[in-house]
């Protein structure tokens, strides 16, 4: 509706120019130019309403109207939304992973009751369980140290 209303307001913008601009001037007669204003006074008789002058009328009142709507639309949606750095902030959080690897469904061969856990590499490849060890304070531990890296060999 706002978008709608915003097209609407920008044409009738660019209408009520063009047209204000095409209409000529009150004193735009010979006499107008040496300061005479002739017939046409400020308060004097006015010749018939042309067609321009008819279309501004319009488009005047239209202009008012579409602006009137989309302050009131403005003032509505003020409180509602956030801010851009809020949003900014949140696209570029970044998604916090402990591993690589995405844990999967406790696999079926680990003993009855102790908790595994089976990770699948993203590449694909073969998967691997890893029994797990929860302490008496709650932290979770492999239960198998990890092999440590072989010693590059010397020369």
């Amino acid at each position: 509706m706002f978008v709608l209303l915003m097209i609407v307001h920008v044409i009738v913008c660019i209408f009520l120019i063009i047209v204000v601009l095409l209409q000529s001037g009150k004193a735009a007669d010979l006499a107008g130019a040496f300061g005479g204003m002739g017939s046409q006074t400020a308060f004097g008789p006015r010749g018939s309403a042309t067609l321009l002058s008819k279309a501004t009328t319009v488009s005047a009142a239209v202009f008012m109207i579409t602006s009137l709507s989309l302050s009131i639309l403005a003032t509505r949606n003020a409180g509602t939304g956030t801010t851009v750095l809020e949003r900014q902030q949140s696209k570029s959080a970044p998604a916090k992973s402990a591993a690589p690897a995405k844990p999967a469904v406790p696999a079926p061969s680990a003993p009855a009751g102790q908790p595994s856990v089976t990770l699948t590499p993203e590449g694909g490849g073969p998967s691997k369980t890893i029994p797990l060890k929860i302490d008496p304070s709650g932290k979770v531990t492999p239960a198998e140290a990890p092999a440590p890296a072989p010693a590059p060999a010397k020369k």
